[in-house]
Order: C-alpha cells, then structure tokens, then sequence
C-alpha cells in the first residue's frame, strides 16, 4: 500500500541543525528495504499559484491557499504494509524532530 508523507515546517519544533539531519540514511534503508518510492522538496510556499474555477471563471492567486505557519516544505511516497507502519517509517525521518510529518494512505483511482 502506497502512503504519501507530507513533510511541513512546524514552528514548535526543535531547531534545525543540518548536521542532525540525515535523510540521505533515512532514504537509503527505505530503498535497501524496497519501501521508497519518491520524494522531493518544494519550492517556499510563496513562489505557489492557487487556481480555482467558479462559474467557469479561472482564478489565480499568489502564494498557498491557506495562511499559517505551518506550510508543506516537501513530500516523499512509501510503500508499507499498513498505516501502523507507515507511521513508523515516518516517525524516522529527520523531520519528524525538525517539523512534523502528515502521513496518509493514497486512494488509487
């Protein structure tokens, strides 16, 4: 089963320090293990367009959709058994410590 891991900055959360973080190890076991699928960065939240279409007019906005704090920095896909698992491989990245991690089952077409 396929699990998206949306890793967001958290502002509660403990400082960054790039020599504590370790997601080329974290990588590297899951895809020993045949569990990573992808993964990447993304570019800050201020540099997103939001795009709605109401009454068949498209809309375009600067920036996210949502104003907080909290924003989604980057993304990685997994494969696990169960979401008990993907919590667990979750609970190992790095960014766990360094923002926090929203973990959630993909719902194939």
């Amino acid at each position: 089963m396929r699990f998206i891991l949306f890793i967001c900055d958290d502002p509660t959360a403990e400082p960054y320090l790039a020599s504590e973080d370790t997601i080329e190890e974290w990588v590297g076991a899951l895809e020993g293990g045949g569990r990573y699928v992808l993964g990447d960065r993304l570019r800050p939240a201020e540099d997103a367009r939001t795009v709605i279409v109401r009454a068949g007019e498209r809309i375009v906005r600067d920036g996210p959709f949502t104003e907080s704090p909290e924003r989604i920095a980057g993304f990685d896909v997994i494969d696990a058994d169960s979401l008990d698992e993907a919590v667990d491989i979750a609970a190992a990245h790095p960014m766990a410590r360094f923002g926090r991690i929203e973990v959630r089952a993909l719902w194939p077409f």
